[in-house]
């Protein structure tokens, strides 16, 4: 038994969260008191940055070779295949509602980040569709990883990981170089954190002494464009799977209900993971299709998660007092499409691939230690999304297969009751 001294240092522990927040109340207040102060901590919110940038290409390259060569072997079967089609379907409509909402809303407006000064015009000669794809190949992986360049890194982990899917056992070291090297960059990236509450400070008290305490407006107003887009966001969803599946919705609500509050309370998808599972299983889904789509969800079907960097690119460059064209903003559904499957169960992971997109579009990365601050309070309604994306994406896989029926959820008094249906053998694998 641990002695009352022990215990109580333990009781006072102040968790990662909670350091980030007190470093944000620091930077506002010296920001508000003492402007010239906070203008003198640029460098320290400045180096900041900089570690996060160092630790984007070698984490995005291990963790999507890694995820891909794990899971390329198994997305082959029949199922699979449904829930590819799913996946893509539900983080394209989460990526096309977060755009759609931070150009109604233009919540970035009026934060003036400084940019570098050649942005605008790389931004303004939109490449064309040839050009785009030409450039999307690296001529040198290691080019690409000298600058950053997030798409060409991404296009050379697909080949290197399905090649290692496709070689089996021959790759095997191949493959546990990539997650040696995946877990590696985990670490690297827990280090980095670390230094989050004083860069997130830091870049705080020189923003607020720079441009004064009207540029917290547009971080109230980036939360509130958040949640209204992941409301939209779950009506069409809903309305999606009861128009495909036919399924009793106000039962399916009820059954994933815990598991939501788990991820929205704990701000983690993978808390209320084992919740999820058992759930899908009560209202009738095969253990065999929940086993497989529920866990090949949490790596590429995280809607949540992709709806909120959609927004942020968006915030960032508003802030930056940058027009982002259409084809801009279809090339970053693009990027965003293929990073967030590589860096899933990554500690802030969110603010990893946010900071490639804005590097792969030539975008300030001070918007990242901007929205760092308010991470928190987005992550609770993202790790929720998440979650339930991943529920809706078992059930109607499920039933893509027969083996749920439409008529199968009837809401008993208290409880979840599920009508007989005669299991379909999963084909995963087949």
């Amino acid at each position: 038994m641990a002695p009352p001294q022990a215990a109580a240092r333990r009781g006072f522990r102040i968790s990662p969260t909670q350091q980030i927040m007190l470093g944000l109340v620091a930077g506002v207040l010296v920001g508000w008191l003492f402007p010239s102060a906070g203008v003198a901590l640029k460098p320290v919110g400045q180096l900041f940055l900089r570690l996060i940038k160092m630790i984007v290409g070698p984490l995005v390259l291990t963790t999507l070779i890694a995820g891909i060569a794990g899971a390329g072997g198994k997305m082959v079967g029949r199922v699979g295949l449904k829930a590819i089609l799913w996946f893509e379907a539900a983080t394209t409509l989460a990526l096309v509602v977060g755009l759609t909402g931070a150009n109604l809303v233009q919540p970035g407006v009026g934060v003036g980040l400084a940019t570098d000064a050649g942005a605008a015009g790389k931004l303004a000669k939109a490449k064309g569709a040839v050009d785009f794809v030409l450039e999307a190949f690296p001529v040198s992986i290691f080019d690409a990883l000298a600058r950053n360049d997030i798409l060409q890194i991404v296009v050379f982990a697909l080949f290197v990981g399905l090649a290692i899917g496709a070689a089996g056992e021959k790759a095997a070291a191949v493959k546990g170089l990539a997650e040696s090297g995946a877990e590696v960059m985990f670490k690297v990236v827990g280090f980095v954190m670390r230094f989050a509450p004083l860069g997130v400070g830091a870049a705080m008290a020189a923003t607020l002494g720079a441009k004064g305490i009207r540029v917290l407006i547009p971080l109230l107003k980036v939360v509130g464009t958040l949640y209204g887009c992941l409301a939209v966001f779950f009506a069409l969803l809903f309305l999606a799977m009861w128009l495909l599946t036919r399924l009793h919705l106000r039962t399916f609500l009820a059954a994933i209900r815990e598991p939501a509050v788990i991820a929205f309370t704990t701000t983690s998808s993978e808390a209320a993971m084992p919740r999820a599972m058992e759930a899908m299983e009560r209202i009738g889904v095969p253990r065999s299709i929940v086993a497989f789509v529920m866990p090949a969800g949490y790596s590429f079907n995280l809607d949540g998660s992709t709806l909120y960097l959609s927004l942020a690119v968006m915030f960032v460059a508003q802030a930056a007092g940058l027009h982002l064209p259409l084809g801009e903003q279809l090339a970053i559904m693009g990027v965003l499409m293929l990073t967030t499957k590589g860096v899933a169960g990554v500690p802030r992971s969110s603010l990893v691939v946010l900071a490639g997109a804005l590097t792969a579009f030539h975008l300030p990365l001070e918007g990242v230690a901007i929205l760092l601050a308010i991470d928190e309070l987005m992550d609770m309604g993202r790790s929720c999304v998440n979650v339930v994306g991943n529920c809706v994406a078992t059930a109607v896989v499920a039933h893509w297969e027969k083996a749920i029926a439409p008529g199968a959820l009837i809401l008993g008094p208290g409880r979840l009751a599920v009508a007989e249906v005669p299991e379909r053998r999963s084909a995963v694998g087949e």
